[in-house]
């Protein structure tokens, strides 16, 4: 089968080895900018709230991008930003602009083909210090969603500002993602209810963490098990995970609204900006 997409021969072999693959630097801090402007729009959007509810005197609407939200939170407490949910999931124009980016598109073209729909379990992540809802557990994603037909969902996980080890990076069990779904339990500690395994159950897997630079991708299978740790910097670590998977699987509605992303057969009946905010999975042809 004539290969396509932008990946070499030997990084989808890694990718199907391995169950990730690290792609450095895929996106500049231009193809960043929408995205990172949707979450300054949704921070603003909290600082209001938080004004107005007596939680804090001073929005901070001059502060760097990876400090405002730190800043807002500093003084209050896990239930005060466990109340805008452990990740953001809004429509705002900039996400979507970033989740139809012909980068990341071609890079996951290249190992589940041309017919790209767009998962709607998509999550804006901040990560911020001394909030608990920060450290995401040892899990494996399809946990979220054990009875759905799709297999594989490929999760593309960026990150606006460099990832690091002390901000909390992404660890992950390589060749993991050949396992069937593992029993889960529901994570009681921090309040976010993640899905959660027990350190038992990991094996003998290496872990690997893999600090990144921002705008960096790691693509991997949503059976390999991965988590996070805290965020021990004075900075938010902001990261996306967008998720996609062939058109003929499982859209998965029970979890929103995806779209068609990309498609060689129907050219016309990918989704717009327009489409997408309405909630539409597709482009009515004309």
């Amino acid at each position: 089968m004539k290969r396509t997409g932008s990946l070499t021969a030997e990084q989808s072999a890694f990718y199907e080895e391995e169950g990730y693959l690290v792609l450095p630097e895929l996106l500049t801090q231009a193809d960043l900018e929408p995205a990172k402007e949707a979450m300054e729009e949704k921070v603003s959007r909290i600082a209001e709230e938080l004004l107005a509810a007596g939680l804090i005197r001073d929005k901070l609407e001059h502060r760097p991008f990876p400090n405002r939200l730190a800043e807002l939170f500093r003084h209050l407490t896990d239930a005060d930003f466990l109340k805008y949910g452990r990740s953001w999931r809004d429509r705002i124009p900039g996400y979507f602009k970033l989740m139809s980016h012909p980068k990341i598109l071609d890079a996951v073209e290249s190992l589940i083909g041309p017919e790209l729909f767009a998962n709607p379990v998509y999550n804006v992540r901040p990560k911020v210090p001394r909030v608990a809802a920060g450290a995401v557990p040892w899990h494996q994603d399809k946990s979220y969603w054990p009875d759905a037909s799709a297999n594989p969902v490929i999760t593309v996980w960026i990150p606006l500002v460099d990832a690091t080890e002390e901000n909390g990076c992404l660890h992950i069990k390589p060749r993991t993602h050949r396992q069937r779904v593992l029993e889960w339990h529901r994570e009681t500690v921090t309040g976010t209810g993640y899905t959660a395994l027990s350190e038992h159950q990991l094996g003998p897997a290496p872990t690997v963490a893999l600090p990144v630079k921002a705008g960096s991708a790691i693509l991997f299978n949503d059976r390999c098990i991965h988590m996070s740790t805290p965020n021990r910097s004075e900075t938010v670590r902001w990261s996306v995970d967008l998720r996609y998977q062939p058109t003929d699987q499982d859209p998965m509605p029970q979890h929103g609204a995806g779209f068609l992303a990309r498609s060689a057969q129907f050219p016309g009946k990918v989704a717009t900006l327009d489409d997408w905010m309405k909630e539409l999975p597709e482009h009515a042809e004309v």
